[in-house]
């Protein structure tokens, strides 16, 4: 069959298999495979919008801010009020350097959703863009002093003559190669490692039978490293707003001088320093760096366990989501016993103080440390205390399907079975197509297991009666079974269900 012939019948598969599969890549960080994926979902529902602010959370982590403003305007033409798409769009524009018009998003969405603390994190970031960019107001102070003759002959002139015409005054476009006034060793500050990148890219400009050469894809191999060294330049821009060398500086000598006076106290808004780190330790997590997770969460733990309860009111909730933090990257180091206390730890906290969304997340870190170390009925055991806390058919599918998998894997198929029923069940209520697979495969396994073990039981007649008391009748009835033996294998054929 050609190319052409596969093209023109379309994508194979579903749109929710496309958005799950763009979903998994970009967790991978593959984000053109994934860029992919979501444009094959896109011609399935071209309007979609968590399909759109999806694509453009890759095309952000790609460096092309453009088409993730775009994708991000799209997913709010139906919806102006599109929490996902605000957010998206508030990303884009501070990526692209508009960091004005980015906190005029963030702010909207706030406004919206003030329960989320992307908002309030993208609100702080703008506005300490904006300061590092050009500077904040209070730290510019006033003096009337020297000769101000001038301005008292231009007030003078003023009044006799009219006001001309106000004109809007453009800023010229800086010209394509010219350099902003820093030196090549702040760029090298900016840049870090991809400095030595710039360097050799810059090299091989200077190759002229390289350049004249082409890609197999016909492109000129010098437009290829001018778009590279431009990418780096436009970088380097950007973290020069966001956060310039001097200002760096300026705050490592601030904090020198006023170590000693603080260093016991909490930040003057210490929600906003736990809310950071909480998002830095989770954000290293999420991209395989555990070590850093670790140290991170275990540094800002001793900081906070040194405040006191006035200062941080909610101090115990904090320290639990800390040790909870801990004990996953300890987990995805591969070190039980100790992810297993502290995740105790969080259990622990949250049970004084009568937490009850901390509670249901210790537990169910608890179990997934028992069943991560074969430890089946004890994460049995404390999943099934954690069953009344779920919310929400998610959190149940999942929580059903891992109880009804340590089930199973202590040959208790009956009761692997139900779990796997009540995993679909839940699947069906939130219409999840990927948890109404895998329920569904859990309930297909304790069913097959089941009745190859009925099978072992007729093939032994002097135990059937007895054995056959235990099994419900509907596993008895309806199938047709076909034994037989050959070169010492033996194998059934099921007719009919069970």
């Amino acid at each position: 069959m050609s190319e052409e012939l596969l093209e023109e019948q379309g994508p194979k598969s579903t749109f929710s298999t496309y958005m799950a599969e763009g979903d998994q890549l970009f967790h991978k960080r593959e984000y053109t495979k994934a860029i992919e994926s979501y444009s094959t979902a896109l011609t399935l529902q071209p309007d979609d919008k968590n399909c759109l602010v999806a694509r453009s959370k890759c095309y952000v982590k790609m460096g092309d801010s453009e088409n993730a403003l775009k994708d991000a305007e799209d997913s709010l033409k139906e919806d102006k009020n599109f929490f996902k798409g605000l957010y998206q769009k508030a990303e884009a524009l501070y990526t692209m350097g508009d960091f004005e018009f980015a906190l005029v998003f963030y702010h909207r969405g706030h406004k919206l959703r003030p329960e989320l603390q992307e908002f309030r994190l993208g609100i702080q970031k703008a506005q300490e863009a904006i300061n590092n960019s050009v500077g904040s107001p209070s730290s510019v102070k006033l003096e009337n002093k020297g000769d101000l003759s001038f301005f008292h002959k231009t007030d003078e002139l003023k009044k006799v003559r009219p006001k001309p015409l106000i004109r809007s005054v453009k800023r010229e476009p800086r010209q394509q190669g010219q350099k902003t006034p820093k030196s090549e060793r702040t760029t090298k500050q900016l840049l870090g490692e991809l400095y030595t990148d710039k360097e050799y890219l810059e090299k091989l400009l200077k190759d002229e039978d390289l350049i004249k050469g082409k890609t197999r894809g016909g492109e000129r191999l010098q437009d290829v490293i001018l778009n590279c060294i431009s990418y780096l330049d436009t970088r380097s821009e950007f973290w020069w707003q966001q956060k310039p060398i001097y200002a760096r500086q300026r705050d490592r000598k601030l904090l020198r001088e006023q170590w000693n006076r603080a260093r016991h106290l909490p930040p003057s808004d210490p929600t906003c320093y736990i809310l950071k780190n909480l998002e830095e330790i989770d954000a290293a997590l999420s991209a395989g760096n555990a070590n850093g997770s670790l140290k991170k969460a275990r540094d800002v733990l001793k900081t906070v366990q040194g405040w006191s309860e006035e200062a941080l009111p909610n101090k115990s909730e904090v320290l639990g989501n800390l040790y909870s933090c801990i004990g996953n990257a300890l987990m995805d180091l591969g070190d039980m016993d100790k992810a297993l206390d502290n995740h105790l730890k969080d259990l622990e906290l949250a049970q004084q103080s009568k937490l009850v969304d901390s509670k249901s997340r210790a537990l169910d870190n608890i179990g997934r440390v028992y069943a991560r170390i074969g430890k089946f009925q004890r994460a049995i055991e404390v999943w099934e205390e954690k069953v009344p806390l779920a919310q929400g058919g998610l959190e149940k599918a999942w929580l059903f399907h891992e109880i009804g998998r340590c089930y199973l894997e202590l040959k208790r198929h009956m009761e692997a079975r139900d779990y796997g029923t009540r995993s679909l069940s839940a699947a069906d209520d939130i219409s999840d197509e990927n948890w109404q697979l895998n329920a569904s495969v859990l309930v297909a396994q304790a069913e097959c297991e089941s009745k190859l073990n009925m099978l072992r039981l007729i093939k032994h007649p002097n135990a059937l009666p007895v054995q056959l008391k235990l099994l419900p009748m509907q596993y008895v009835t309806g199938c047709v079974i076909h034994v037989y033996e050959e070169d010492n294998s033996e194998g059934c054929t099921w007719l009919g269900t069970g």
